[in-house]
């Protein structure tokens, strides 16, 4: 059925100029001018092609026609407001369902989820940990998320690490992940001490083969190749298959670890870690946030897709301080 109706923002107007009986104190209360509410009846009155108030001198009246529409304007107006309310209310009772790496979640996820839900406490938030957002394995690849049933309230949004090539999802890149060695403090003045990068010949190499059997993550070889360190077995030292475990060995000062920069960046402020060589390795995977298009606009969705990306803005901008 098609609805010939005229501004809403005229009704709103109307609305509230004949519940005060005043152009000024409607206008108070809309945050405009009593200027823009008398243009605004003006309006409604000629699409309706009839007054809906007597202007006398120090007094507003309504008309008969006036009087008539009022209680079915407020109606009406309360019916918009109910309706947006019920879906404002269907979006928060549906889960927000985020799927994302188990060390990106611990690490840097996690510790920040606090700012979150500070300024958003009735948002359904559901973190789900997986090593599949990493890219190289397919049991969780981004289709997968077509299973969500984009008819329901729940949202599901992946933080994948990867390549950033996932057509048909909205994608945003968060940032890049430069590996580092880290360690605990401890170790610096140990016997031997660790103070120059030959001296990591003397220490316990920590690997986590969480990334590296998906080829995500560099392996030792690159960064001694980059250090200038040669004659270490590569491959000697504890072998991880979860990057937590590497990472608890390396704060409980078991020996050296590889790590993500912008996931010990945190433990590294705080003095847990260490990262004792402005050594580097370079990834070409990064994190991406991604998205379904069918759900882009939905307000949970764009709640946290600003936060995050606010939250990955501050990391970069950290980093390059």
């Amino acid at each position: 059925m098609t609805y010939r109706l005229p501004p809403l923002n005229a009704l709103r107007a109307f609305e509230a100029a004949a519940r005060h009986l005043s152009f000024k104190n409607a206008a108070l209360e809309l945050s405009v001018t009593p200027t823009a509410v008398s243009h605004q009846i003006k309006q409604l009155e000629v699409f309706l092609g009839l007054e809906l108030f007597r202007r006398l001198t120090r007094a507003l009246e309504l008309t008969p026609q006036g009087e008539a529409m009022l209680p079915k304007v407020r109606e009406g107006l309360e019916c918009f407001a109910a309706a947006v309310e019920s879906v404002h209310d269907r979006v928060n009772l549906g889960r927000l369902i985020v799927v994302l790496p188990p060390s990106f979640a611990t690490r840097w996820l996690v510790p920040r989820l606090r700012r979150f839900a500070t300024t958003e406490p009735t948002l359904n938030l559901h973190v789900i940990r997986s090593l599949s957002t990493i890219d190289g394995d397919q049991s969780l690849a981004p289709h997968a998320i077509e299973s969500v049933d984009l008819r329901e309230e729940d949202s599901m949004l992946v933080i994948r690490f990867g390549t950033g090539a996932y057509p048909g999802f909205h994608v945003d890149r968060m940032f890049g992940s430069d590996y580092i060695a880290v360690c605990s403090p401890k170790l610096l003045d140990s016997d031997p001490p660790l103070r120059v990068p030959d001296d990591i010949r003397h220490q316990v190499l920590l690997h986590d083969d969480a990334l590296a059997s998906e080829h995500a993550g560099p392996g030792w070889d690159e960064w001694l190749r980059l250090a200038g360190v040669n004659g270490v077995d590569t491959h000697a030292g504890p072998h991880f298959s979860d990057s937590g475990l590497a990472y608890v060995a390396a704060l409980d000062g078991l020996g050296v670890a590889l790590a993500s920069k912008p996931l010990v960046a945190t433990a590294i402020a705080q003095g847990r870690l260490v990262s004792p060589f402005d050594i580097a390795v370079g990834q070409h995977y990064a994190y991406y946030l991604v998205i379904p298009e069918a759900i882009t606009q939905r307000p949970a969705v764009l709640t946290f897709r600003q936060w995050l990306l606010d939250e990955a803005k501050a990391e970069v901008s950290g980093r390059l301080s």
